[in-house]
């Protein structure tokens, strides 16, 4: 069984004071932590300003002052920098921030709070990354540890900041971490016991330079780690040497000899015996058979024991914003697909359905080729019907698929739209292949804001 407690000496932290540029919810739990030691926070963030412009930051730096962190709002830590040991850097401020760029010119060391949450917290880590699917896949691998009865804490790009751990849960507990390409890129030495890498597609192509940027960033995940840690990944990745010097564990479709968890003959099959049958898995797709086993991957090459896995793989339910299910209304059923935020998370949506898909599509685009879109589109869509800055670069991609397409503007205009055209037996699907921020704070509102459009149907 795995002990939670990890053996791994985590290196010391840079010195202080230290300043956390960002002040969402990464920067806040970063900062809090760090003042929970004593150390000199100072916190900035390029938003706000004027007081009520943003009821969310205001909140924060209020909270953040109280515990005594000195807070500058409007500003982007170039005042203050001079005065910084360490920087601390949220994920969502870009690599080439101007005092960022200063910092490491004069040697200042710069981490993100993934990277701060790994030193200050010393349990086993369980971490989770890829282009789709690893809020799904991180939550199943907490739920497996909950069916086994082994105490676990469920953190990173999921939502809750692992940051917020520090000297707050039991050494035995295992801490599962959602890690974003944002987040990768900012570690320093973060090295978990067991790394799990599900799929690599383009994505945040407007953040990361290039495509072999974005990867690299990614196989962060394993530089780090040492011979007695795991490194689980899909095996037609077609990546030879995934950085690293951890065991290798794959996972796939088929009878390789490479496969340690496979996909054949309707069953998940561990050590060359099944494991469960692929119609006994909770969540349905190729995709979630995928989620499936690199779950199972990672809890098996662990110790936890084979039936732990098998009830778990059966018993989850899934996750908010993923694929979920909203209501059926005049037999029309309403899918909240907030999450995906990019065109392979999209299609992925779309080839879940057989036909008669209203799809609700756009946002702020990440510098994507959307026309991957158009043959899922032609093939099991009535209408789509487009929100949000990507609108025209949607349309021009969408235009050969002879599906009609509805410039709605936002959201609320999308969904009446959709279900005055939708019939009995038919599918609304928000699954945006965009970014929020356009409109909406994350994909989280953006798919509350769903939620509550449903309901008021």
């Amino acid at each position: 069984m795995p002990a939670g407690s990890s053996s791994k000496r985590r290196p010391p932290l840079p010195g202080g004071p230290y300043l956390v540029i960002g002040l969402a919810r990464s920067g806040v739990a970063a900062a809090e932590a760090l003042r929970a030691r004593g150390e000199e926070v100072i916190g900035c963030d390029t938003r706000g300003g004027r007081a009520g412009s943003d009821p969310e930051l205001d909140a924060a730096a209020q909270r953040l002052s109280r515990a005594g962190v000195e807070v500058h709002l409007d500003a982007s830590g170039d005042a203050v920098a001079a005065r910084a040991g360490t920087l601390i850097k949220s994920p969502g401020v870009p690599q080439n921030a101007p005092a960022i760029v200063a910092a490491r010119s004069r040697g200042v060391p710069v981490i993100g709070e993934l990277e701060l949450a790994w030193r200050l917290v010393s349990n086993e880590f369980v971490a989770v990354t890829g282009t789709n699917g690893k809020t799904t896949t991180t939550e199943w691998i907490g739920h497996v540890h909950r069916t086994a009865a082994l105490p676990v804490a469920v953190v990173g790009n999921v939502g809750t900041a692992a940051s917020t751990l520090a000297d707050a849960i039991a050494p035995e507990t295992v801490v599962v971490c959602e890690a974003s390409s944002f987040q990768l890129e900012d570690t320093v030495a973060f090295a978990p016991e067991a790394a799990v890498l599900l799929n690599l597609a383009p994505d945040h192509l407007d953040r990361h330079p290039t495509f072999e940027d974005y990867v690299a960033a990614k196989l962060r995940i394993f530089a780090h780690q040492g011979n007695d840690d795991l490194a689980v990944a899909p095996a037609d990745l077609g990546i030879e040497d995934l950085g690293g010097c951890a065991r290798r564990v794959e996972f796939g479709v088929g009878d390789g000899d490479s496969l340690e968890l496979s996909d054949r003959a309707g069953y998940l099959w561990w050590d060359d015996e099944p494991l469960i049958g692929v119609d006994e898995l909770a969540l349905p797709g190729a995709h979630n058979r995928a989620n499936a086993m690199a779950t199972a991957a990672v809890c098996l090459a662990r110790g936890i024991e084979r039936d732990a896995v098998a009830e778990a793989l059966r018993t989850f339910v899934g996750v908010a914003h993923r694929l979920e299910a909203i209501a059926v209304r005049d037999g029309v059923a309403y899918i909240n697909d907030s999450k995906a935020t990019n065109v392979a998370s999209a299609i992925v949506a779309l080839e879940s359905y057989g036909g008669g898909v209203h799809l609700i599509a756009g946002g702020r685009g990440k510098n994507q080729d959307f026309s991957a879109l158009a043959e899922p589109v032609a093939e099991r869509c009535d209408a789509v019907y487009l929100i949000g800055e990507a609108t025209a670069e949607l349309d021009t991609a969408l235009a050969g698929t002879g599906v009609v397409l509805h410039r709605c503007g936002d959201l609320e205009h999308a969904v009446a739209a959709a279900a005055a055209a939708a019939s009995r037996g038919d599918t609304v699907l928000l699954s945006p292949a965009c970014a929020s921020y356009d409109q909406y704070p994350d994909f989280e509102a953006r798919g509350e804001h769903f939620r509550a459009l449903v309901r008021e149907l």
